[in-house]
């Protein structure tokens, strides 16, 4: 129904988490938006007036993603431990555009080989060519 920046009492569970795609009419759309109460141009504005025009694809991250905010030093660093766990115990690797690129069919078997031929790091190239298998 809306979105507000930082609310005192959020209306409900939900929460922009930050990562957007915007059309080219961006750029026309940020030109409208005024300061808010806290002086800052809000990117809650763009997607209101991306909301009002009807004009917005959300989609919601279920069970088996995760959010981690790295605005602090403190945050990064968990948010590094939490991949780094995770990747150790699971055995997989996150975010591995070659995986995503050729489980997608992106790029074949051929070329997923010779990326990881190409890197130096010898446990991240057996990752890859594992893949293959």
């Amino acid at each position: 129904l809306s979105f507000e920046e930082k609310p005192a009492k959020p209306k409900s569970n939900y929460a922009i988490v930050g990562l957007y795609f915007y059309p080219n009419n961006i750029v026309e759309i940020s030109k409208k938006v005024t300061p808010s109460d806290r002086g800052e141009l809000e990117i809650t504005s763009v997607n209101n007036i991306y909301l009002k025009r009807e004009e917005i694809l959300l989609e919601l991250m279920g069970r088996g993603f995760a959010w981690l905010d790295t605005g602090t030093f403190e945050g990064l660093l968990a948010a590094s431990n939490f991949i780094k766990t995770f990747q150790d115990l699971q055995s997989l690797k996150i975010a591995c555009l070659e995986e995503i690129a050729f489980e997608k069919g992106y790029i074949d078997a051929k070329q997923l080989k010779k990326l990881a031929q190409k890197n130096t790091d010898k446990s991240y190239t057996n990752y890859l060519l594992q893949l293959l298998k």
